[in-house]
């Protein structure tokens, strides 16, 4: 292999050793943007909950007015009613008709001072949680946006790499870029690794003198015995 290849390997290893940082990075960008939506999800889904308990506390008060005033009416009724009776039976039949539709009416009221209670905190909670439920969204969104903008730098820079990779790819024997790419594969997109001081950049393990002797020559490919990496030397 002549030494014009071993820079070009070596220049097609910076570009896929960026693509995969990129793609690292992206694909960490994803997951933060997923956890903010389902972060802001999961306090939407909590403040519907508090509204609709709101809802169903509002409905009860109406209820409860509503059958107040129809045992009131009731009440009005036997009261008109008893100044025509003309027996003590029907008289007696309508007083006590009145004393429980009042009894009724005392357990109606109390309850809904109860729900009236009730309903008046959970207008604070749905008051609150509406509050921030917005300051929340207003920050995800931000957040979002900052990480869009760093996304689409990055994704510019992606395809920067990727048309640099494929220009020098092309410019290999076919059998060298496969040989590459099989490499680079087998360690997580690194296939070249520079050799300094009798070691591997790539694995930090030894590698034989005389074999680091032919590398620092790089006449021809060497790959380290350990990790496989092809090795390349420089200067200084």
């Amino acid at each position: 292999m002549s030494k014009p290849d071993i820079s070009t390997l070596v220049r097609l290893q910076e570009a896929e050793t960026e693509i995969v940082r990129l793609k690292e990075v992206l694909y960490e960008v994803e997951k933060k943007k997923i956890k903010l939506a389902s972060r802001l999800k999961q306090f939407a889904a909590a403040l519907e909950e508090n509204t609709e308990e709101l809802e169903k506390l509002n409905k009860n008060c109406l209820d409860s007015e509503n059958e107040i005033k129809i045992v009131d009416a009731r009440i009005i009724k036997s009261n008109e009613t008893l100044r025509n009776v003309t027996t003590n039976k029907e008289y007696q039949v309508l007083l006590r008709e009145v004393d429980d539709n009042k009894k009724r009416k005392d357990a109606l009221e109390t309850e809904l001072l109860q729900i009236m209670e009730e309903r008046e905190n959970s207008q604070a909670i749905v008051d609150e949680s509406t509050k921030e439920y917005q300051q929340l969204e207003e920050q995800v969104k931000a957040e979002q946006n900052q990480i869009e903008e760093q996304t689409t730098k990055d994704r510019k820079r992606l395809e920067e790499y990727l048309e640099s990779q494929k220009e020098i790819g092309a410019s290999l024997d076919p059998k060298l870029l496969d040989q590459f790419k099989r490499i680079s594969k087998m360690n997580q997109g690194s296939a070249v690794a520079q050799a300094q001081d009798q070691v591997c950049l790539g694995c930090f393990m030894n590698i034989p003198p005389q074999l680091y002797i032919e590398v620092q020559r790089g006449s021809k490919l060497i790959f380290c015995p350990q990790c496989s990496r092809i090795l390349y030397y420089e200067n200084g």
